[in-house]
């Protein structure tokens, strides 16, 4: 028997018993060494996606660890093999799928939110799913691969291009690593949070931030590019007032990439829209292609994800780790370790 956390109710976690089985064919068991907890773990916890998880459910999706065994007609993986999961599992044949969009399967199954997740000390899933780490990353750092692959295919999607001015709406986990990969890709980039704490971290990382409670941000960008707007903005605040930034900042041409999951419809000024005919782009998971270049950008330093991880906590302190996400302050990333009491 090994220890899971399972999400039981809103508000509510424990640490239960789980079961192990041999992996099947294509499968893999793993066990997970460290695991993220991130803004959509918090939404489940509070109980807003009880019509899309089912209860009891073990949470978890960010996370790195290692192959324990391997299941028949697995090849090119062994025991001992350090790796995270892309964790998504598709089913190939919906419309998006055959276009070419796996990653935005329209039955798509989200491991750690629609299947069981890597909040357990033995995880079993598809081989399918593996994404090798180098073996010099160290595990812990490897845990925010997931959310640096969430920032590759956000720039991506903004097609940010070297000597492009950038505005992030945003300073969290993911507005943070959008900022270093797009300064990675070249542009120049100003982060807007308004938490001292935040802000501070984001300096610490070389990036030029502005608080949207003391400063005027618009009038800031205007001086920034000359009159002309930034170029591409990222909505990455969730808030009304994040949207409204994101829209204003932006000059003719600008690109405006969603990336924050908006708990309610948000009004948009269209006329900025038509007037400067802005495009707006949706951004939404990854590829496996983001995921191995988020882990090339982890790996070199480029990503310098050890200085996000505010703490680390036992498994068996998860529950805790969430309030603790919950109330704020001065927290970015909070890692699960699952080894401590891991079972033989």
């Amino acid at each position: 028997m090994t220890l899971a956390v399972r999400y039981t109710g809103a508000r509510t976690l424990d640490t239960a018993p789980a079961k192990t089985s041999d992996p099947g064919p294509g499968e893999v068991e793993l066990a997970p060494a460290y695991v993220g907890i991130c803004g959509t773990d918090l939404h489940i916890f509070h109980g807003d996606m009880d019509a899309r998880v089912s209860t009891p459910a073990v949470l978890g999706h960010e996370m790195s660890g290692r192959i324990v065994r391997v299941g028949p007609g697995v090849d090119g993986w062994a025991p001992g093999d350090a790796v995270t999961v892309m964790p998504l599992r598709w089913d190939g044949t919906c419309p998006a799928c055959r276009a070419g969009h796996r990653h935005v399967c329209q039955r798509l199954d989200f491991i750690g939110i629609d299947s069981p997740g890597a909040l357990q000390q033995r995880w079993t899933v598809p081989a399918s799913t593996l994404v090798r780490l180098p073996g010099s990353l160290p595990l812990d750092r490897a845990a925010l691969v997931e959310p640096t692959a969430v920032a590759v295919h956000d720039v991506g999607r903004a097609g940010v291009r070297e000597g492009e001015r950038v505005v992030v709406v945003g300073g969290g986990p993911v507005g943070t690593l959008i900022a270093v990969v797009a300064r990675a890709a070249g542009a120049e980039v100003r982060l807007v949070e308004p938490s001292p704490h935040r802000r501070l971290l984001a300096e610490e990382l070389g990036l030029d931030t502005w608080d949207p409670v003391a400063d005027d941000v618009t009038d800031l960008v205007r001086r920034w590019t000359g009159e002309a707007g930034a170029d591409v903005s990222f909505e990455v605040s969730g808030a009304a007032g994040g949207v409204d930034t994101a829209v204003d900042v932006l000059g003719v041409r600008g690109r405006l990439c969603l990336v924050a999951i908006h708990p309610r419809p948000r009004e948009l000024n269209l006329h900025r829209f038509f007037w400067r005919e802005l495009t707006l782009v949706g951004a939404r998971l990854y590829d496996r292609s983001d995921f191995e270049k988020a882990v090339a950008l982890v790996a070199d330093g480029t990503v310098p994800t050890e200085r996000l991880i505010s703490q680390v906590v036992p498994l068996t302190e998860a529950p805790a780790a969430f309030e603790a996400l919950e109330s704020g302050g001065n927290v970015m990333k909070i890692l699960v370790d699952c080894t401590q009491g891991a079972a033989e």
